[in-house]
């Protein structure tokens, strides 16, 4: 059984607590917030003990592991805090908000001998692993494009909590509500080695953008494209992301990447209908379903002595991403990632 603790018990935290609470494999013991009030509110719901600093958590010798759900500018100040006090991270996306917070997390596990996983639930969605499947069994052949498309929708309440949209704690729609799009769209087509990029504050008073567009050449000769948004009022609209090659196109949509929409794939044409159907319900929220295989692969992880499924260094990838397309954007130059 590994032990886990809570710490930031905000808007993502009850996706970590359920599945603490569901899996054999896991157990919360501890939760902490700086409004106390919501710590206790998850530590009553599984008896588990709840603290209003986190640093009083960290020094119980019993936590194994800790789920980090507090605002993604605070995550590399409080991951290294944890992977020092010699406990497991696993944080939630985006790893950090700068390339040189990532390298200091990922670089503290290695010294402490400790495991950081990062939170993008959605590559393991069922429709994620297939389309993963088919490309890397060739089934696609050379890919050509590949698209990632977030049209959602936030008010302007949404952003008037004190840390979404600003720079120092949240970034904006690209950093936040696309990078799981973004993510899936370089793991489905790899490294990206070039981005132009527009980005603007149209429909809210935030310091970030609530538009963002790119475009990506990949180091296969691929290109690509980005779309992220919170102003398709009155509500999200689309998320999805789309990969065109050789022999096939697939795309993946639904409220969380979690239906396959289009897949015309040489040799499968006369499945495509079954394939279609496989999976038409909708999870409740954009969370979608699959925090709980991540905190259960992370957990098996620790028990086994073996890397989580996506690992700091894995998810600093993304990050690099987001970050190449705010430079572009703010500079109005190409940016460059890996060398041609």
């Amino acid at each position: 059984m590994i032990n886990f603790a809570l710490i930031g018990c905000g808007r993502v935290a009850p996706r970590h607590s359920q599945s603490i609470q569901q899996l054999h494999e896991t157990r919360l013991v501890a939760t902490a917030d700086i409004r106390f009030e919501r710590a206790r509110r998850f530590a009553d719901q599984q008896g588990a003990d709840a603290y209003e600093h986190y640093h009083e958590l960290l020094a119980r010798p019993d936590i194994d592991a800790v789920s980090i759900c507090v605002p993604s500018g605070l995550h590399a100040q409080v991951a290294i805090d944890a992977l020092q006090a010699g406990k497991h991270v696993l944080v939630e996306k985006p790893i950090a908000l700068s390339l040189a917070d990532a390298d200091r997390m990922i670089a503290t596990a290695r010294e402490q001998d400790r495991l950081l996983g990062v939170v993008l639930q959605n590559r393991l969605n069922s429709p994620m692993q297939q389309v993963r499947r088919a490309v890397d069994d060739g089934l696609l052949g050379r890919l050509y494009l590949g698209n990632a498309c977030v049209r959602w929708y936030r008010p302007q309440s949404y952003y008037e909590d004190g840390w979404h949209g600003t720079w120092a704690m949240d970034g904006g729609a690209l950093m936040n509500q696309s990078i799981h799009h973004i993510d899936a769209l370089q793991w489905l087509m790899g490294p990206v080695q070039s981005v132009q990029a527009y980005s603007a504050t149209l429909a809210h008073q935030m310091e970030a953008e609530d538009v963002g567009v790119a475009v990506l050449r990949f180091a296969n000769g691929a290109l690509g494209t980005v779309e992220g948004s919170t102003v398709t009022w009155p509500q999200n609209l689309e998320g999805s992301v789309a990969i065109f090659g050789e022999h096939g196109s697939v795309q993946v949509g639904g409220t969380a990447l979690n239906r396959i929409t289009l897949w015309k794939v040489r040799d499968q044409l006369e499945q495509e209908a079954e394939i279609l159907t496989s999976q038409r319900v909708d999870p409740p929220s954009v969370y979608g379903y699959s925090h709980r295989e991540v905190i259960r692969d992370f957990a098996l992880a620790v028990r086994d002595g073996r890397p989580p499924g996506t690992p700091g260094q894995e998810a600093r990838k993304s990050l690099a991403l987001v970050l190449a397309i705010y430079e572009a954007a703010a500079t109005g130059r190409e940016v460059k990632l890996v060398e041609e």
